[in-house]
């Protein structure tokens, strides 16, 4: 007895120092002093560390290099009707509590959501420092403005989808692109020999990719410009990407950030422009944004097309609401309505293909397929998202005429990862959208 007594005391003692030490982190005042002390001090290895995060993420360009997207022309204009009964509308969370709209996002690391119907605001609310004038890393919701931007090279018949990549970039010739459709591509069933990885500094793409994409911190990483094998993204798709060779291309769904740097490598060839320069001059410049974009930029500064966009949160809500009239706003038409569409407009196929899928299928997350680098929900409705790791989503459902975008700082990286902070937050979406059906 006496034996178990002291295994219960210290695992009760071993719980209260994690609780303490989880505490005394949340409470850390980050960037605290002039200058700021060590321990609350931001850096290019800690940023994405929560509560640094909740800092970083909104001043992206201290820890990463970024290159501007500038707006242009007059501002659209967002009807504003505030009602705070969407704040206080109940769903549960994963833990089965009943929750307002309001605190499940709160109390998820969420640090800022606005909510959009047939062009009004309706609810709108920050935290963490966050405020509707501070631009916020998206990480993968960049993913669907770069399909979105292909598009327009699609609807001009300058890109045959069934091709493969290397039609139209020589390099990828004989790499573990060429033997994908450009579609497969788009669809992230390349089958390559590699995955995601956000935390193993060990993994290879952690080692190679992480390091050329210039987003994470990687001790001992080769970076010098004139001599390193692998300086930027493009040069790691053809120099260290490797295939699966027990799996051929558009059988399976399996997340990979580098398909999206094949698709913007070739906006650049397609039309002799970097590709935040194609973003401004199509979309950005375009749509009335209201204040400038940025997005990170590589070891070479190259755009990071896969995760870098910055925007504030009513511009990410307002590409959202591009997105959900058909790719038209104020009467202009920025991407082409077919494509827009094309997303979800799902076949048995798309919906196999991701049902093969070992990891998020696993996780019972509520997706049907992953198509054109958006996350579908409900194809009938209308109903998908743009999604980025550490909790950033844009929202769309098109049955209700909503868009609801979001940015967080969540501490786990994947949805997978951080089931409970992401799921809850999303079904909070979900269930607002059902009471405005009503």
């Amino acid at each position: 007895m006496k034996k178990i007594f002291i295994v219960v005391m210290f695992i009760m003692s071993l719980n209260e120092t994690i609780a303490q030490q989880n505490q005394t982190s949340n409470h850390i005042k980050v960037m605290d002093g002039f200058p700021p002390s060590r321990e609350s001090q931001v850096t290019f290895d800690n940023y994405r560390e929560h509560p640094f995060s909740q800092w970083s993420f909104r001043n992206t360009g201290a820890p990463m290099h970024v290159l501007m997207i500038p707006r242009s022309g007059a501002v659209h204009a967002f009807k504003e009707s505030h009602d705070n009964s969407n704040g206080r509308n109940l769903s549960m969370d994963t833990e089965g509590n009943s929750k307002t709209f309001e605190d499940i996002f709160k109390d998820n690391y969420a640090d800022g959501v606005i909510v959009l119907k047939n062009n009004t605001v309706l609810y709108e609310n920050y935290w963490n420092g966050l405020s509707k004038d501070y631009q916020h890393i998206w990480f993968s919701v960049s993913k669907s403005l770069a399909s979105s931007a292909f598009g327009i090279l699609v609807d001009q018949n300058k890109v045959d989808l069934s091709a493969s990549p290397a039609q139209y970039i020589p390099e990828l010739k004989g790499s573990a692109y060429e033997r994908a459709t450009i579609q497969d591509i788009l669809n992230m069933s390349t089958a390559l020999g590699f995955q995601d990885n956000y935390t193993d500094t060990s993994s290879f793409y952690y080692k190679y990719y992480g390091a050329a994409a210039n987003t994470r911190y990687v001790p001992g990483s080769d970076s010098d410009t004139k001599t390193s094998e692998v300086l930027g993204t493009y040069d790691f798709l053809f120099k260290k990407s490797f295939l699966n060779k027990e799996l051929e291309p558009g059988i399976k769904f399996e997340y990979n950030s580098t398909n999206v740097d094949v698709i913007s490598w070739m906006i650049s060839r397609l039309t002799g422009k970097p590709y935040h320069d194609f973003i401004r001059e199509n979309i950005w410049a375009k749509i009335g944004a209201e204040h400038d974009s940025y997005i990170v930029a590589d070891r070479s500064y190259t755009a990071v097309a896969t995760g870098g966009m910055n925007t504030t949160l009513r511009d990410a809500a307002l590409f959202g609401n591009l997105i959900l009239n058909h790719g038209s706003i104020d009467g202009k038409q920025i991407i082409p309505a077919k494509w827009v569409d094309e997303t979800i407009n799902l076949t048995d196929q798309d919906k196999e293909r991701y049902s093969r899928n070992d990891v998020y299928v696993k996780a019972k997350l509520p997706w049907v397929a992953y198509k054109n680098f958006w996350w579908i929900l409900d194809e009938t409705k209308g109903e998908y998202a743009a999604v980025g790791i550490h909790g950033q989503v844009i929202y769309i459902n098109r049955s209700v005429n909503v868009v609801i975008a979001y940015f967080s700082s969540q501490p786990q990286a994947s949805s997978v990862a951080g089931y409970k902070p992401f799921v809850s937050k999303l079904n909070a979406c979900r269930e607002l959208t059902k009471k405005m059906n009503k």
